[in-house]
């Protein structure tokens, strides 16, 4: 039987929120900048919640909260892989877990590996660790975007300690291949250093593509490895903090056993209460009415920049809802977003703050209604037309 899409809220509703997305603009702008989706929560999150409202259960986190076996549990659901719930622990956000292991595996001055173009917040858990950012961008190979194991390894073999990578990769929307992925746990091996795993886009990958989770990529990685990754994009649980940090080995369990106690006390109890409902088989199903939707929505994007604006160059993602489009042809300024903000009233992410590798790029959110997303792009080729 077929999944139908899950379906967005309508505009009017969506306007009611006060999140970032809603609130940094006018109603006259469309807002596809930040990463939250239009879609209503899933069921058993709802459920969950709600309840804690009824019985006032706004209280602090309990020192087991029960996350470590349902992330598990998901884990082996979605990719046949189950980390040991042992080695998992929890902490307020994805990048508060990578600055906390960043800070642990890294010495004051040490060279952090990143891949850009990429998140731009990589850049600033690099250096709120105390580290130093190299940076080794993604090979292009004229179909896809790769990790340069070359320029890795080379940034390895002179002094790096640590590479923090994007897995799958914001903004390209590229799923590492078990290959490159093992080729990355060997090198790391190799040289003594470790990697860091943000995995926060996991279960939005888009088949055929398959995701592999780095600890699960080759023996290595679990020696080398730290995975941290949260329900919270899938699921657009962002203001609800709550994460995991899942290690593969004794070794680095202790690492982050070791950490100071209040990195677990930061994740907040409605994170943990949303993120195990979302983990749990309960909202199986809305997750796969939301592939089917986000699936349609970066095909249609492909469509829709062919109609009208023909000279963006767009591949579209493995994974995520996020499009990473390059419209350097048509002289909109090394940065286009201000200006498309300005002239179109769309709000797109600026493609320079992932790295020099988005000069002339913009990040496009298409987790919306298909309505939603047609409109913005006729806005933005009407500029040309």
């Amino acid at each position: 039987m077929s999944v139908r899409p899950l379906q967005a809220l309508p505009l009017e509703l969506l306007r009611q929120r006060s999140s970032t997305k809603w609130r940094s603009y006018g109603d006259d702008v469309i807002p596809m900048f930040v990463a939250e989706t239009d879609f209503p929560l899933a069921p058993a999150i709802t459920a969950a919640l709600a309840r804690a409202v009824e019985i006032g259960d706004t209280g602090y986190t309990p020192p087991r909260p029960g996350i470590d076996l349902d992330f598990a549990d998901f884990a082996e659901r979605r990719w046949a892989w189950r980390p040991d719930p042992a080695r998992i622990r929890w902490t307020g956000d994805v990048m508060m877990g990578v600055v906390e292991v960043l800070r642990a595996v890294t010495s004051p001055g040490d060279r952090v590996v990143v891949t850009p173009p990429v998140y731009p917040p990589f850049y600033d858990t690099v250096e709120e660790a105390g580290a130093v950012v190299e940076r080794v961008p993604l090979r292009d190979t004229g179909e896809r975007w790769e990790l340069d194991l070359e320029g890795i390894e080379q940034a390895l073999a002179a002094g790096a300690r640590s590479v923090l990578l994007c897995n799958p990769h914001n903004p390209t929307g590229t799923v590492h291949t078990r290959e490159s992925l093992a080729g990355l746990a060997r090198l790391a091996h190799r040289y003594g250093a470790t990697v860091v795993s943000d995995e926060i886009h996991a279960p939005l990958t888009h088949a055929p593509a398959v995701f592999i989770p780095f600890l699960d990529a080759a023996p290595e990685a679990a020696a080398v490895g730290y995975t941290v990754t949260s329900a919270s994009k899938t699921y657009n649980l962002a203001g609800l903090k709550c994460a995991v940090i899942v290690t593969g080995s004794d070794e680095t369990a202790a690492v982050v056993r070791a950490l100071p106690w209040e990195v677990e006390w930061r994740a907040g109890l409605f994170g943990v209460i949303a993120n195990r409902a979302a983990f749990a088989p309960e909202s199986d199903a809305w997750l796969a009415q939301l592939l089917v939707a986000l699936d349609d929505n970066r095909r249609l994007l492909a469509d829709l920049l062919a109609e009208h604006l023909p000279l963006a160059r767009y591949r579209v993602p493995e994974a995520g809802f996020l499009a990473w489009v390059d419209v350097s042809a048509y002289g909109w300024g090394d940065n286009p977003a201000p200006f498309v903000r300005r002239e179109a009233k769309v709000a797109l992410h600026h493609g320079p703050l992932f790295g020099a590798e988005g000069v002339g790029h913009v990040r496009i959110n298409v987790g919306c209604a298909p309505e939603v997303l047609r409109e913005a792009i006729a806005r933005i080729g009407a500029l040309v037309g």
